[in-house]
């Protein structure tokens, strides 16, 4: 068997490239400005900044279903002659109602 012996001077590692001052301003604001976008970005999908939600926000009356009630009345009651039949959709969607049947006693959302 023959052993070979290597020169350690030939496996160096070169020295890592140093860069000037203007590369680095222009390194930092490109990182700068990649941070910003990335913020604006989550941030809209939070709804930061969004008046148009906040004014649009729903209001909601809580009653107590009576004895003898049925979605549809309650629903017709608070139409005020409008879409009957939208507002008892609305009102099953708010409170996530199952079934329609509604029992004495129980609290309901519905949208003003």
């Amino acid at each position: 068997m023959s052993a070979i012996a290597l020169n350690s001077a030939t496996f160096s590692h070169p020295s890592p490239s140093r860069l000037n001052q203007r590369a680095r301003l222009t390194r930092s604001l490109v990182v700068l400005s990649l941070a910003i976008v990335l913020g604006a970005g989550f941030a809209m999908k939070a709804g930061a900044g969004d008046s148009l939600n906040s004014s649009k926000a729903p209001s909601f009356t809580t009653i107590t279903v009576a004895p003898g009630d049925t979605l549809w009345s309650i629903a017709s009651a608070a139409s005020h002659g409008g879409d009957v039949r939208g507002m008892a959709e609305e009102i099953i969607s708010v409170n996530s109602l199952s079934v329609p049947d509604v029992k004495a006693g129980q609290s309901l959302r519905i949208p003003a």
